[in-house]
């Protein structure tokens, strides 16, 4: 089985972001940069179907050269080889166009990848590789069983869980829950620097989306605390009369 899984290079969700001069992007310095988490996901699920049905996994992102480090998280976790797609992620169609140039020529059994990356945080990429490829593809999937070529997945939705069946070759984008991801042993960390990562010129159309501006969110208003000592009444009226007063909205 050939599997490919789709991972991205992203912004730690705990580092300090700043907009960069141009007012439009991120400042990267200073900047801690990981594998997109739910792509670990999506690189677990791909390890665990080679191991029940053999074949090779291979990891595959969109970027510049800092992106070979996500490339290289995967393979410290077991991905055989990867491959990077040089190419400036101006928005999702730009990616999932670069990523299916590149995907097609390599005849996969199946695509596997986050349901979204933590910086766009789209949901876009798995339905444009869709299409693109034209491939079934089925999304936010936290169950997934493979008989012959028959896929089964399953999603949560609202009041309960719906069952997609499709058929390979198709895509798969992984949501929390589905299973979880190893942690990298230090020997497979060390043979992960010698594992081959393939560089293509990434091909894709004008942008679709143009960034007009970046603004960091306002800081949030301080909240403040009513002590009522004991007095459920008294501090009732007083948190009647700041919103009256103060806030203004009553």
């Amino acid at each position: 089985m050939k599997i490919i899984v789709c991972v991205s290079h992203v912004p730690d969700t705990t580092t300090k972001i700043n907009v960069a001069s141009d007012g439009k992007n991120i400042d990267p310095a200073g900047v801690k940069f990981i594998l997109n988490p739910y792509d670990e996901f999506a690189v677990e699920e791909a390890l665990k179907l080679r191991e029940k049905n053999t074949g090779e996994v291979i990891a595959i992102s969109v970027g510049s050269d800092a992106a070979k480090e996500a490339i290289r998280q995967a393979l410290a976790m077991g991905a055989d080889k990867g491959i990077l797609v040089k190419g400036e992620k101006s928005d999702s169609f730009s990616v999932a166009e670069m990523l299916a140039n590149a995907i097609k020529p390599l005849s996969p059994d199946i695509i596997l990848l986050g349901k979204q990356s933590i910086d766009f945080d789209g949901m876009e990429v798995a339905p444009m590789l869709s299409e693109l490829l034209d491939l079934p593809a089925a999304t936010v999937v936290t169950g997934l069983v493979i008989d012959g070529m028959n896929v089964t997945t399953e999603k949560e939705v609202e009041g309960g869980k719906e069952m997609i069946s499709l058929t390979m070759p198709c895509i798969i984008s992984a949501q929390k829950g589905l299973n979880d991801p190893r942690y990298p042993s230090l020997p497979n960390i060390m043979k992960a620097k010698s594992k081959p990562i393939e560089e293509i010129a990434g091909t894709a159309s004008t942008a679709r989306t143009l960034a007009i501006k970046m603004d960091k969110p306002e800081k949030k208003r301080m909240g403040k605390i009513i002590k009522g000592d004991g007095n459920a009444q008294g501090a009732a009226a007083e948190l009647v009369k700041m919103l009256h007063e103060d806030a203004k909205v009553i």
